[in-house]
């Protein structure tokens, strides 16, 4: 069943997409980080991200009718379908390279809570105030480890410099919109994206300042996770999430 061409419905799934691919991303951590605190500080924000993407699902399923659910958008989508940003899907590599990931993240998801909060759709403003107490958490966590590291020993701060150079390329796709946003900011159901973007670099810009890193001079330049264009990583990381629901279709536990 195709989804109906509704700017609704597929803004909602855009804003969904990328909590639910950097929770599976967060909960890979789970066991594995490097002290138990942070093990235990990264599966809870996995859960709050994994939370948001619920509650936007919800509102999308009432939006695209019958036979849709939370379930069926998460596990049931192929990759083309989905429309989550490319940087919250690359790899976690190491501790430094998740760091980063987040911060960019939550930074760009304040930013955008804050101001999807005043949307004149009502139940967008509920899920968006909801989930800007949670981000505004995950920043402060994510930002106090950025300083903690990048301004740490030098083999801590080169290793962040790095993660952050790896990264830079994805950071201009958040602010970057097509016709269905544009439609939408103009009816005030969606914040304008590039307008976000100076906000962004308000939070960003003292954290990384603090930390002595440096942003890259290149210019950010890899999109396309919106329309369905995904990195060579995805995949992988949609064939595990739904491995499971696909191989026991209407399995219940």
């Amino acid at each position: 069943m195709n989804l109906p061409q509704d700017d609704l419905l597929h803004y909602v799934l855009r804003l969904a997409d990328t909590p639910l691919i950097l929770a599976q991303r967060l909960g890979a951590w789970c066991g594995h980080a490097p002290e138990l605190e942070i093990d235990l500080a990264l599966s809870n924000i996995a859960l709050d991200l994994l939370g948001q993407a619920r509650n936007f699902y919800q509102y999308a399923a009432g939006l695209a009718g019958p036979g849709w659910d939370e379930d069926r958008f998460a596990f049931q989508r192929d990759e083309s379908a989905f429309s989550n940003l490319l940087l919250a899907e690359q790899p976690n590599g190491g501790f430094n390279d998740t760091l980063v990931r987040q911060f960019l993240l939550d930074a760009w998801h304040h930013c955008l809570y804050r101001q999807l909060s005043l949307s004149r759709d009502a139940s967008l403003a509920a899920i968006a105030a909801k989930a800007l107490k949670e981000v505004t958490y995950h920043l402060r966590f994510s930002s106090g480890w950025m300083i903690r590291l990048g301004d740490g020993t030098l083999q801590s701060h080169d290793r962040m410099q790095q993660a952050l150079n790896g990264l830079w390329r994805f950071t201009a796709e958040p602010f970057l919109s097509d016709a269905t946003e544009q439609r939408l900011v103009q009816q005030g159901i969606a914040p304008d994206a590039a307008a976000l973007q100076a906000a962004w670099h308000t939070l960003t810009a003292p954290v990384l300042q603090a930390a002595t890193l440096t942003p890259p001079t290149e210019a950010a330049w890899r999109h396309g996770g919106k329309q369905g264009q995904h990195s060579e990583h995805f995949g992988y990381l949609l064939a595990e999430m739904q491995f499971l629901p696909r191989s026991q279709p209407g399995c219940r536990w």
